[in-house]
């Protein structure tokens, strides 16, 4: 028998709330990720401009860990003629937290997040830079699919990955 005690990481996602924003502020990318995102700050500014941008937090035990801004029709027609669709954009997790499976598990919980906010989307899509391996292979590995349309973005060519929610 061991005395040990498993420490469990509880991952949640919010709606942006400016309690958060010390915490916004000290937010970490290393020079590798900032070339294919933003930093939250910014994209929390563009969000208070337009009421179609939504900026969503993800939390690791109350602490900010990620931030992704889901997008209405605004977004999604560069993309994709779904109507119906969100757009998921400036996803990225704090450089503190990477490595810890915070990016698949505030994934996994972004379908029935959109369903239960959003419930007249029926599909989330993303557009993430060719370069960008990684974060190509969590999306794949969380469900997205990549069904070969392609865009030109302003930091290069951008596969467009969809998640159909038809079934969630």
């Amino acid at each position: 028998m061991t005395n040990s005690l498993l420490l469990t990481n509880t991952v949640s996602l919010e709606f942006y709330d400016s309690r958060y924003d010390d915490q916004l502020k000290n937010y970490y990318l290393a020079d590798e990720h900032l070339k294919f995102t933003g930093l939250p700050i910014e994209n929390i500014e563009l969000c208070k401009l337009e009421e179609n941008r939504n900026a969503i937090l993800i939390l690791s035990n109350n602490e900010v860990a990620g931030f992704f801004v889901l997008h209405g029709w605004e977004g999604v027609q560069q993309y994709s003629d779904n109507v119906d669709a969100i757009l998921l954009r400036a996803y990225s997790i704090d450089s503190k937290f990477q490595g810890k499976g915070i990016a698949k598990q505030s994934l996994k919980l972004l379908p029935p997040f959109v369903k239960t906010h959003f419930p007249k989307r029926n599909e989330i899509i993303l557009g993430v830079n060719h370069k960008n391996i990684a974060a190509q292979h969590v999306y794949l590995k969380s469900g997205f699919v990549d069904k070969g349309h392609r865009v030109m973005g302003r930091k290069g060519e951008l596969f467009i990955m969809h998640m159909d929610l038809i079934e969630v």
